[in-house]
C-alpha cells in the first residue's frame, strides 16, 4: 500500500507539472490579427443597408451604361413619327420599346432612357477622375512644400473657387462649335478640382508632421518617395470620401448644361439632352421629361447613398 500512495504521488505531481506547462499555453488568447483603417471600413460597409442598395442601385446601371444590349434591341435614333408620335407608355410591355412611351420624333424613350446611361455615367465618372488627379496633385504640392508654394497654389485655388461652376461652364462651354463628351468632361473638370485640392492639403499638412514622415526623411528618402508611399496611401481616405458623394452632383450638372442647351447635343443620347426634348411636350406628354428626370434623380441619390455610406466608414468619429 504504501509503494502504491507513493506511485500516486508521484503520477500525481508529474500529472500537476505538465498541466502547468501546458496551462499557459491554452490559456494565452490567440493574438488578434490588426486590422488597418480600409478592412475596418470594409467590415463597416457590408453591414450598412444603405451602401448595399446604393451598390446595387450603381452595379445596375453601369451594367445599363456599358451593356445596353442586355436590357433592349430597340435603337434609340430609329423614329417613325406616323405610327409613334408621343405614344403614351404601355406600362404592361416591360422592356419593350413602347414601355415609356415614344417622343415627339417617334423615338423609344426607353430606348433612350437605357442607352442614355452611358453618356450621362461615362461625364460623370471622367469629371470625377480628372478632378480627383489634378485636385491631389496640387493639394500635395502645395501641403508638402508650404512656404511661397503653398501661398501661390492657395491664391490659384482662391481665384477657381470664386468663379461661380455653373456660370463658368457656360462661358467655357459656348466657344464650341461641337461639344463632344470630351470637351464636357474637360470644361466641367477645369472648374471642379478646388474642392479635392483644399481636402488634400489639409491632410498632407496633418500627416507630413508624422514620426514616420520625419523618420523616412531623415534616412534620406526623396520627396517623390515620401509623397507617394507614406503620405499618398494616408491621405486618400478624405479625398476619396469627397470625390464619391462629388460624382452624383457632377452626372447632375452634366444633365443641367444639357437642359440649358450648352451640354451634350444630339446626335449623342443623354438624360439631359432628352429632359431638355422634352420641355417642348410638358403639356401634351409629361412622361417625355420626367421619364428621363427620374433617372438623373436616382442616379444622382445612388452616387449621394454611396459616398455617404463611405464617408461614415471611413471618418472614426462618426463610428
Amino acid at each position: 500500500m504504501p509503494e502504491k500512495t507513493a506511485d500516486k504521488v508521484e503520477l500525481s505531481e508529474a500529472t500537476g507539472a505538465e498541466f502547468e506547462a501546458a496551462a499557459p499555453e491554452a490559456a494565452a488568447p490567440a493574438a488578434a490579427k490588426a486590422r488597418s483603417l480600409w478592412s475596418d471600413a470594409w467590415y463597416d460597409l457590408r453591414r450598412n443597408p444603405l451602401f448595399l442598395v446604393s451598390s446595387v442601385l450603381i452595379v445596375l446601371l453601369l451594367v445599363m451604361a456599358f451593356a445596353p444590349s442586355l436590357f433592349t434591341s430597340a435603337s434609340p435614333r430609329d423614329a417613325d413619327l406616323a405610327k409613334h408620335y408621343l405614344q403614351p407608355p404601355n406600362w404592361s410591355h416591360f422592356f419593350e420599346p413602347d414601355w415609356f412611351g415614344y417622343d415627339g420624333q417617334g423615338r423609344s424613350i426607353y430606348a433612350r432612357v437605357v442607352h442614355g446611361a452611358r453618356a450621362s455615367i461615362l461625364v460623370g465618372v471622367g469629371v470625377t477622375l480628372l478632378v480627383t488627379i489634378l485636385g491631389t496633385a496640387i493639394g500635395m504640392t502645395a501641403g508638402y512644400f508650404g512656404g511661397l508654394v503653398d501661398s501661390l497654389l492657395s491664391r490659384v485655388t482662391d481665384v477657381f473657387m470664386g468663379i461661380p461652376y455653373m456660370l463658368g461652364a457656360l462661358v467655357i462651354l459656348t466657344t464650341f462649335a461641337e461639344r463632344k463628351i470630351w470637351v464636357v468632361i474637360a470644361a466641367m473638370a477645369f472648374l471642379g478640382w478646388t474642392t479635392i485640392a483644399r481636402v488634400a492639403r489639409g491632410a498632407v499638412v496633418t500627416i507630413k508632421q508624422s514620426d514616420y514622415v520625419v523618420a523616412a526623411r531623415a534616412l534620406g528618402a526623396s520627396t517623390t518617395r515620401i509623397m507617394l508611399k507614406h503620405i499618398l496611401p494616408n491621405a486618400l481616405a478624405p479625398i476619396i470620401v469627397v470625390a464619391t458623394i462629388a460624382l452624383g452632383g457632377y452626372i447632375a450638372a452634366e444633365a443641367t448644361l444639357s437642359f440649358l442647351g450648352i451640354g451634350l447635343a444630339e446626335p449623342t443620347v443623354s438624360w439631359g439632352v432628352d429632359v431638355a426634348t422634352g420641355k417642348q411636350q410638358l403639356r401634351n406628354a409629361p412622361y417625355v421629361l420626367i421619364i428621363p428626370s427620374v433617372m438623373v434623380s436616382i442616379t444622382v441619390l445612388s452616387f449621394l447613398m454611396f459616398g455617404d455610406a463611405v464617408r461614415n466608414a471611413l471618418d472614426p468619429k462618426l463610428r
